[in-house]
């Protein structure tokens, strides 16, 4: 140093090579307004540094964890800036970090499901970029699809029947909807009555169970029943649709998915073909034999209109009791659930004269 009263002694000063240090990448890029979130910074020339910058304001703090590695806690910030590292050779190039608002859910929809889970559901809200995770009374979404700022659709994981809250988290925080997801379980049919019923179908049938309140559809094999009343969580009317003679399973299915099945017998009608003998006295107290198909579910014979004991032998052969009448031809008819016969005609005679 020189002054008018001379020049000083001297002491030493080194000049130091100092590059300057360059960002490769930054983890996580992004994080709430609100600060405090970690940021690892990655790239070359870091071990003098100085200073960390999220654009103008200097990070909370920051560690020098080797020439390669930087940790910096980030400063409350709004969208999105450029974090940049300064040493004593220059300061580095800038890598983008986003502040996320917090996120906020509104609604989900369907809002119940199968205690099995699979199914997906849509979230809406706000602030949903870059969600993370969903969960489900605190187990993780299968899977997880950001649609928008405004929407993720999540695969909903398996889970006791009952409500649960769904939360969303996101770089910007958390939120959550308080039991706002309802699992259901499955139904289960345990009986139907009658058992069987006509061709033509339209006949009611009383199907009983449990888990039965939110039916959505009752079906006859693949067709589905003419209408259904839904009577309580353990009762259900359906009335049974056309279908071909044979057994069909009943199933009921519910948002928790689709019941176990119970059978269902599709009648055609009883047809009488023979009847034997076809007249007798008009004092009655003899039998007829009938004979012809689909005899043996028979409930019903009647004799000119009106009910007669009957023996069921087999499906092709019944035996009924003549009752006693006026002269003349009466109606023998046969009913089954599937129906009642076309008639065959038995002729009352009377005493002869003298």
């Amino acid at each position: 140093m020189t002054t008018s009263g001379g020049t000083s002694n001297g002491v030493p000063f080194t000049y130091v090579s100092s590059p300057v240090p360059v960002l490769t990448s930054l983890a996580p890029s992004s994080g709430p307004t609100a600060g405090g979130t970690t940021v690892t910074l990655t790239g070359t020339g870091l071990a003098s540094t100085t200073a960390v910058q999220f654009g103008a304001t200097p990070a909370t703090s920051f560690t020098v964890v080797s020439d390669t590695h930087v940790t910096a806690v980030a400063p409350p910030g709004t969208g999105t800036v450029q974090v940049t590292v300064t040493t004593p050779g220059g300061t580095s190039n800038g890598l983008s970090y986003s502040y996320s608002g917090a996120p906020t859910l509104s609604g989900i929809s369907p809002n119940q499901g199968s205690t099995a889970g699979g199914n997906t559901v849509t979230l809406t809200g706000a602030h949903l970029t870059g969600a993370t995770s969903v969960t489900f009374g605190g187990t993780p979404a299968t899977s997880v699809t950001v649609l928008s700022a405004t929407q993720v659709t999540a695969v909903v994981p398996a889970s006791t029947a009952g409500p649960v809250d769904v939360t969303v988290t996101t770089p910007g925080g958390s939120s959550t909807l308080p039991k706002a997801y309802f699992y259901v379980s499955a139904p289960v049919l345990a009986g139907v009555t009658p058992l069987s019923g006509p061709l033509s179908g339209g006949n009611t049938v009383t199907l009983t169970g449990t888990h039965l309140i939110e039916a959505t559809a009752v079906r006859f094999g693949v067709t589905p029943a003419t209408s259904f009343t839904v009577v309580s969580d353990t009762q259900i009317t359906a009335v049974a649709p056309a279908g071909a003679a044979g057994l069909v399973d009943i199933t009921v299915t519910t948002v928790g998915g689709t019941s176990n099945p119970v059978s269902y017998t599709y009648l055609a009608a009883p047809v009488i073909t023979t009847l034997v003998p076809t007249q007798g006295p008009t004092s009655g107290g003899t039998t007829v034999t009938l004979t012809g198909s689909n005899f043996a579910q028979t409930t019903t014979v009647l004799f000119g209109g009106a009910p007669t004991g009957f023996t069921v032998v087999s499906d092709t052969h019944l035996v009924a009791d003549v009752l006693p009448g006026p002269a003349g031809p009466v109606n023998v008819t046969v009913t089954t659930p599937g129906g009642t016969s076309a008639p065959a005609v038995y002729t009352r005679v009377g005493p002869p004269g003298i």
